[in-house]
């Protein structure tokens, strides 16, 4: 983001917030801010007392506090020890790798489900994975020097156990959130062409507000070109009660 008066840049960041693809409206919106600080993520979240899918990323832990319930996110745990096993070819590592991995088939086999169905399986098959999952870190946790990269592994894992865990009581949530940081791309691969916002205000209004349209759209099966081009020609006369029938979830072309 250019900084005004100073012929210098200063480091933004944008927040992606997405329902879940289990969630019957597609839809993302982008948060653009100054800083990484938590307060972001509150202020977009307000009293919202939702289920937030995530990493151990420090600034949401506030808004737990506030009530909203952490899940935590199996692929963070994962990559935990797929990158010690890349680097040391750790055996352990590996033992931890298959037991997820497990996990994840079962993701796969109930993937097009009902929710309740896709709950009902995880109780029948995740469930006694995890267990065995659970068990098998605290054992090895009691074996591994302190200070270990595998030991750190461990205590990422087996500190977020409870959040990590919850998403095998609602079939609502996924194991992950990788499907959010998935709507992050079209940010990860245009950055270099834009290469700035021209200020903070531009930053929320053309850049995130644009785009969360632009993605939603996408989300949605629609072609961005032809839903912006539709909505930004019927804006004009569309009656307020009947403004949300231009969201993205909710469009039909005319």
């Amino acid at each position: 983001m250019l900084a005004p008066g100073s012929k210098k840049t200063h480091r933004s960041y944008v927040w992606a917030h997405a329902t879940s693809q289990f969630c019957e409206t597609a839809a993302v919106v982008y948060d653009f801010s100054p800083s990484r600080a938590g307060e972001h993520a509150r202020n977009f979240l307000q009293g919202w007392k939702g289920k937030l899918v995530c990493d151990d990323f420090g600034g949401y832990k506030a808004s737990f506090e506030l009530g909203v319930i952490e899940i935590g996110c199996m692929a963070h745990a994962r990559r935990k020890f797929f990158e010690l096993h890349a680097t040391n070819k750790s055996q352990l590592a590996e033992q931890a790798l298959r037991y997820i991995q497990l996990l994840y088939e079962i993701e796969s086999e109930v993937r097009d489900l009902e929710s309740d169905l896709r709950c009902q399986i995880r109780q029948e098959k995740a469930v006694p994975v995890m267990d065995r999952l659970h068990a098998w870190m605290i054992a090895q946790r009691d074996l591994v020097p302190e200070g270990s990269a595998i030991s750190r592994a461990l205590d990422y894992s087996l500190k977020r156990w409870a959040a990590l865990s919850r998403y095998l009581n609602d079939g609502a949530v996924p194991i992950d959130n990788n499907w959010a940081e998935n709507q992050i791309l079209p940010w990860a691969l245009g950055r270099n062409n834009w290469l700035f916002a021209g200020s903070l205000r531009s930053g929320k209004r053309a850049a995130a507000a644009i785009m969360s349209l632009i993605q939603s759209a996408r989300l949605n099966g629609h072609d961005p070109y032809a839903y912006l081009k539709d909505v930004l020609t019927r804006l004009p006369t569309q009656r307020a009660s009947e403004m949300d029938q231009l969201l993205p979830h909710k469009w039909q072309p005319v």
